[in-house]
């Protein structure tokens, strides 16, 4: 599902994920997320996303975490 919606480019934010055809970042909808800003908030003051758009930066950040290596030291 994310990656029809998640894209990089080294030319746009020096190669972060972001939302196809926008300038926003996985990494700032997760910032918001984190902040308590709720997906209704989101798309009233970011009209450019759909709800499709958040939900794929959380399946693209769970993927990612998942390929995650800790190390206890």
């Amino acid at each position: 599902m994310w990656r029809n919606r998640i894209v990089t480019d080294e030319n746009i934010l020096v190669g972060k994920p972001i939302i196809k055809g926008t300038r926003i970042s996985v990494e700032f909808i997760l910032e918001l997320l984190g902040e308590g800003w709720n997906l209704e908030g989101i798309l009233k003051n970011y009209p450019q996303l759909e709800k499709e758009d958040v939900l794929a930066s959380l399946k693209y950040s769970a993927e990612a975490l998942k390929k995650e290596k800790t190390f206890a030291l």
